[in-house]
């Protein structure tokens, strides 16, 4: 669904405006505010324990607001690899809310820890036999998730660069942004986040440095149909000169990082 942000200032106009014409304000659409604070509960539940250690670096709460996560909402978790992202929408998204986990093949051959953090990270939100409730966990190819409804949202972390990997079948970023752009619903957002590479270093860079050149990941979802509605300096880290590999210990876990929230039309 789309959402807006209510902006007290234009409120204020339009109200005087309406004074002025001796005539009532036109009812506000869905207007929603959009904070940190509003995922409180999110970032304290209990099955975040471990995940905090990494909450200074990633933000969650500035996340979830800057990608607009509602209680009702079908969410899905792009790659998700070890649940952080999982873990924060199981509670955003509410009781009435869906979260789909989805965790590729392709990162499962090549390393099958991936497939226990899948295990892990669903665990906490099943019921007492065991079965899933909430949140659910999808495997497939990775242009491929078999997601089982329409989206409202799609979040990808810190993975977009890996569908340029040499391993990937030839197609792959083509086919996944074509995927992403199908399984939202109308007006539905798509977020990436993910390693910024220095600017022209094209595709190359995903191998070399497991980062992302903003260019080609911007003509790859806009080729699909999304629109850039924002670019965040959420994750911005002006001190990495994006020239180094992200596990280089001079810039792991402080990359400069691009995070944009993207719309596919209604």
């Amino acid at each position: 669904m789309r959402k807006s942000i209510a902006i007290p200032g234009v409120l204020l106009m339009a109200c005087a405006l309406a004074a002025c014409a001796d005539t009532e304000p036109p009812a506000a659409s869905e207007t929603v505010a959009y904070s940190p604070a509003r995922y409180q509960q999110a970032i304290t539940d209990i099955a975040r324990t471990d995940d905090r250690r990494y909450d200074d670096a990633r933000k969650p709460g500035e996340l979830l607001a800057f990608a607009q996560i509602d209680r009702g909402d079908v969410v899905g978790d792009f790659i998700m690899g070890g649940g952080y992202v999982t873990r924060l929408l199981a509670m955003a998204v509410g009781a009435d809310g869906k979260v789909y986990a989805f965790q590729p093949d392709e990162f499962i051959a090549r390393r099958p820890e991936y497939a226990q953090e899948q295990d892990a990270a669903i665990r906490p939100y099943t019921n007492q036999q065991g079965e899933p409730v909430r949140v659910f966990p999808l495997t497939g190819p990775i242009d491929a998730p078999g997601w089982p409804e329409p989206l409202d949202t799609v979040i990808t972390a810190l993975n977009f660069h890996d569908l340029y990997l040499d391993d990937m079948p030839e197609g792959t970023p083509e086919r996944v942004a074509r995927m992403l752009f199908d399984a939202l619903k109308p007006g539905g957002t798509l977020v990436v986040v993910d390693h910024l590479a220095a600017d022209g270093s094209g595709p190359a860079a995903a191998n070399d440095l497991h980062r992302m050149d903003r260019q080609v990941a911007l003509d790859l979802l806009t080729g699909a149909g999304f629109t850039l509605e924002e670019e965040s300096d959420l994750y911005s880290r002006p001190s990495d000169d994006r020239r180094a590999s992200v596990f280089d210990d001079s810039v792991r876990g402080s990359t400069d990082q691009f995070a944009w929230r993207l719309r596919k039309p209604d």
